[in-house]
């Protein structure tokens, strides 16, 4: 490479690292498809397995105080949206399209302003996702296995 190729790339790659240097950005956020899919595959019998952390990325594009637990055979994590997602009604559809777009296989049998509910897996192996308002402030996503 010639001296001034080298000199040119190395103050692009300088530059390149003064405007970037560890920045954080929502694409660092956890996929809300990877939580789904990971507390899906540990449903019906092992939600228990799950530790809080697990459901926080189905939150977090929409609140950052998820508090999650796993207990008996279900899993929850309740939320506050950010003000920017708009309405609880707004964020709850928002929620609902991700369950929608990231688990393609699962049946979507209520869409009401008030309960969104999918199910996947046939009885008696059936895992059920429930995501509804919990007060006037917060959504409650419950995923439970039968």
């Amino acid at each position: 490479m010639n001296p001034a190729r080298f000199l040119a790339a190395t103050f692009a790659a300088a530059s390149l690292g003064a405007v970037l240097p560890g920045s954080a950005s929502a694409d660092d956020a956890p996929s809300p498809c990877a939580s789904l899919k990971r507390i899906v595959a540990a449903a019906p019998g092992g939600l228990a397995s799950l530790t809080p952390d697990d459901g926080k990325g189905v939150a977090q594009p929409y609140g950052d105080d998820a508090q999650c637990s796993a207990s008996g055979g279900s899993y929850q994590c309740t939320w506050t949206p950010h003000h920017d997602a708009g309405s609880s009604a707004d964020a709850l559809q928002a929620v609902a399209a991700d369950i929608a777009s990231c688990l393609p296989e699962a049946t979507h049998d209520q869409n009401s302003p008030g309960r969104q509910h999918f199910y996947l897996g046939a009885p008696g192996k059936r895992t059920e996702i429930t995501l509804a308002p919990a007060g006037s402030a917060r959504l409650r996503l419950v995923v439970s296995g039968q």
